[in-house]
C-alpha cells in the first residue's frame, strides 16, 4: 500500500470533532455526502470512518464564502 498524500500535516478527524467544527448532526451529514454537498469520510476500518480535516477546513470556508456574497 502507498500513500498518495504527501502532506505530513493532515489529520483524520472522527465524528465528533467534525460536529465540533461544523456543528451540523449526524444524518444531514450524510445526506449531504451523498448529494456530493458535504466532503465524504474515508475508511478506517469495518466500522470506522473519519473525515480529512483539510476537507472539512475547505467545506467550512466554501459555506463563509457563499455566505458572505450573497446580496
Amino acid at each position: 500500500m502507498t500513500a498518495k498524500n504527501t502532506n505530513t500535516n493532515t489529520r483524520i478527524l472522527r465524528w465528533p470533532e467534525v460536529y465540533k467544527m461544523t456543528g451540523l448532526c449526524r444524518s444531514h451529514v450524510h445526506a449531504q455526502v451523498k448529494k456530493g454537498a458535504f466532503p465524504a469520510p474515508i475508511k478506517l476500518g469495518p466500522r470506522a470512518s473519519g473525515w480529512l480535516e483539510s476537507e472539512i477546513q475547505a467545506f467550512i470556508q466554501s459555506r463563509i464564502d457563499a455566505s458572505r456574497n450573497q446580496h
